[in-house]
């Protein structure tokens, strides 16, 4: 481990304190609430009085937000097999609603991939799924490439707990999707909203590609979805988390980065569907895209961000 646990101060009991905001971002005073301390407050910020009935809406610190996400992946490292299993599971069938969207949309559209306006109606149908599973609060894998480190780096959680974590999320992420291509193989061609051609057409802009590429583009899909973690936990609103999710996985989808459960739909669809995906193919797609799943989060975000906030504070 390169950095011990968050410092805090120790209060007379001996129980550790966490510090106040301004402390850590280097505020000079803090007002004791007199009327002679307002004043000369004001007086020395040169800031104008705030109107009352004004509403203000403030940044969240990064020490608040990192200490959020320790909790938040501490939680789910020492929650019971059951309830994460039960949850990734659902997360695996909620976020395959984004490639079924998409192949709906390729249906309908008169364009193609390379067309401005047909890639982007695709790219907002594929952000549906995370949705769906981040408001949701449905476990996902690549969420906790970044969310489930943070503990360990600082400390209060072990690796094998990590990897029970990552385990056990992933496998039930992969068979959530995969059942939910089953449901939509069988029961779709009777609708007729989707045709087979744009589930493979969807298919092959993941695994035509070489294993390198799968790997890289992989790290930064990673990264992004760690970046997505961060920001959703800063943001304070329902609104505004919609909209962060919706604008980076929205990346993800027109940039066609392979993420690992995501792709896990797309590309089974095509080995349904058509030979012309085999189960190398598969095969390849997934074990390298979730390798740089979990670099991108965990190493660019994760192992990063822990980094700069915690010697920010110290």
């Amino acid at each position: 481990m390169l950095w011990g646990p968050l410092s805090r101060p120790l209060t007379a009991d001996g129980s550790t304190e966490r510090p106040h905001v301004s402390s850590v971002l280097g505020g000079d005073s803090v007002s004791d609430g007199s009327p002679e301390s307002k004043a000369d407050s004001n007086v020395d910020s040169g800031s104008e009085q705030i109107p009352e009935g004004s509403i203000v809406t403030e940044q969240t610190p990064t020490p608040e937000v990192l200490e959020s996400l320790i909790d938040s992946g501490l939680h789910e490292i020492y929650r019971e097999t059951t309830g994460l299993v039960l949850s990734g599971f659902s997360a695996g069938l909620d976020i395959g609603f984004g490639p079924l969207l998409m192949a709906v949309m390729l249906t309908l559209s008169t364009g193609g991939y390379g067309d401005l306006q047909t890639e982007l109606l695709l790219a907002s149908a594929y952000s549906v799924g995370f949705i769906f599973v981040i408001i949701g609060r449905s476990e996902l894998f690549t969420e906790h490439t970044t969310v489930a480190v943070m503990p360990v780096l600082d400390g209060r959680a072990s690796v094998r707990g990590l990897g029970r974590l990552w385990g056990l999320v992933y496998a039930s992420n992969v068979v959530g999707s995969a059942v939910f291509t089953v449901l939509v193989v069988t029961l779709m061609p009777n609708l007729g909203v989707a045709s087979p051609a744009a589930f493979v057409t969807i298919a092959h802009k993941l695994v035509d590609h070489g294993l390198g590429w799968l790997f890289v583009a992989g790290i930064f899909a990673g990264w992004l979805m760690g970046l997505l973690a961060w920001l959703v936990t800063a943001a304070q609103e329902t609104l505004s988390r919609v909209l962060i999710v919706w604008m980076v996985t929205a990346s993800i989808g027109i940039l066609h980065l392979p993420h690992s459960i995501v792709g896990n739909v797309e590309v089974l669809f095509g080995l349904a569907l058509s030979p012309s995906v085999t189960l190398a193919d598969y095969v390849a797609f997934l074990a390298l895209s979730t390798l740089g799943n979990a670099v991108g989060g965990g190493v660019f975000v994760g192992l990063l961000k822990y980094s700069h906030v915690v010697r920010g504070a110290g």
